[in-house]
């Protein structure tokens, strides 16, 4: 398993716990002497666990040798970035290819070259291009093999997924690859399902687009219901009971951020783009999703009378999603800039992702619990919905701030609860009525 990141560290964690000998290497000694400590570089709910039981139990281990790492293996799978390229947004792949090239030198035999990492259509035709370049002749094949992992569920889903998708040209590759799955499918866990390599790396990007595109379409519904007097949660119920819609990703907030949905929608524009072939659906998607996370920040500047300077308004959740670390592109960020550029101070709180947000967000004090953030505030925030603010002691709350204010951009409490506390709410696709906001 090249690379150690979110998806290399979870998928070979969890290829050794199914009994698989997996070697994870990386460039970063660092983060290989940690995990030699079993000190895990990101945050995911039991992964140091699994870590931990199958390294001592043999199967797992750790090098930042590659070669050491590819020796007599029989899938070599490269999980390393694919952010996106600065300057036009296509997924930057030099490291997928650096990888390849490292490895293609390395092998001492046929091996199947998994790509893990998302990457564009037509990624593994490049890929093997390398290996007819560097090594024609040692029986080296490619196959694409999307990850649908979600960050902080990351381990169940992998061994319990909808669905695995592995896109081979080669008959031999994909019979490796069954064996590598033939785990899930003793236990029925999930269809494998073989298609040609073009195909399977559009289906990650199709996938993550069309998630994409159910956030941002509720989203827009709960503006038009604060507009029409209507509860966007009670819309989303009535949509989704429908088995063809679904009630996933149906949940209205200040949008969606993150290390996939952000970058795999502007590369699946950069893709359509260059094969002539636009995508205005997912076009409008990002577009709507970049201009709601500062629009949440101008709703609490509303909310809390249209003017903030000098006032402390207290952020319950930094991170893009609960169950996580991750920063990347939270909506957290641009409510933040937009309170400051307003003038106003921000207090904040996170369960895990305080560390991680200090890289990234600046004059904000960081408090140790959200009733520390709460104390002294003008307004109380709920960006994140970690399971930690779905309890809270409001009527402690309220004794606590400034002003009676619960601004629930997660739609969290229901209004009768925070009247009986004494707060106004304010929430996201409410009724006016309701939320005055």
């Amino acid at each position: 398993m090249i690379g150690t990141g979110y998806v290399g560290l979870v998928s070979g964690a969890c290829f050794s716990d199914f009994g698989h000998d997996v070697v994870c290497v990386d460039k970063d000694a660092r983060k290989i002497e940690l995990l030699h400590q079993n000190v895990m570089p990101i945050y995911e709910p039991g992964l140091a666990e699994l870590v931990a039981s199958n390294v001592q139990a043999g199967r797992l281990s750790f090098t930042t040798d590659l070669a050491e790492g590819v020796k007599g293996a029989d899938a070599v799978f490269i999980a390393v970035g694919t952010p996106s390229r600065r300057g036009d947004g296509h997924a930057d792949l030099s490291y997928v290819f650096a990888a390849a090239e490292e490895i293609v030198a390395a092998l001492d035999g046929p091996a199947v070259i998994v790509t893990k990492s998302t990457v564009p259509v037509g990624t593994g035709d490049e890929v093997e291009r390398i290996v007819e370049r560097i090594a024609p002749d040692k029986g080296i094949t490619v196959v694409s093999n999307p990850e649908f992992l979600r960050e902080g569920a990351a381990i169940e889903d992998f061994k319990h997924p909808d669905r695995v998708v592995v896109g081979s040209e080669d008959e031999r590759a994909s019979e490796v690859m069954r064996g590598v799955y033939r785990p899930l499918s003793l236990n029925q866990s999930a269809p494998v399902m073989f298609t040609g390599r073009r195909t399977a790396e559009l289906i990650k990007y199709a996938a993550n687009a069309f998630l994409a595109v159910k956030i941002t379409f509720i989203n827009e519904i709960a503006d038009l219901c604060e507009q029409v007097g209507a509860d966007v949660q009670e819309v989303s119920r009535g949509i989704g009971m429908d088995n063809r819609i679904g009630r996933k990703f149906l949940n209205a907030g200040p949008g969606y951020g993150g290390s996939c949905f952000p970058k795999d929608t502007l590369a699946l524009l950069k893709t359509a783009d260059d094969a002539e072939s636009p995508l205005r659906i997912v076009e409008a998607t990002v577009q709507v999703n970049e201009s709601r996370k500062r629009a949440m920040g101008r709703k609490v500047i509303k909310a809390m009378g249209g003017e903030v300077r000098g006032k402390t308004v207290a952020i319950l959740g930094l991170t893009f999603k609960p169950n996580t670390d991750d920063m990347r592109d939270a909506p957290s960020i641009a409510i933040i800039q937009t309170l400051q550029d307003a003038g106003a101070n921000v207090k904040a709180f996170d369960p895990e992702g305080v560390e991680q947000a200090k890289l990234v967000i600046k004059n904000v004090e960081f408090a140790a619990s959200p009733y520390a953030a709460a104390e002294g505030a003008d307004a109380l925030v709920i960006v994140t919905e970690w399971d930690a603010f779905r309890a809270l002691d409001l009527n402690r709350m309220k004794s606590l701030l400034n002003q009676p204010l619960l601004i629930d951009l997660r739609n969290i409490y229901p209004a009768a609860e925070a009247e009986r506390a004494g707060l106004q709410l304010v929430g996201v696709g409410k009724p006016r009525q309701d939320s005055n906001g």
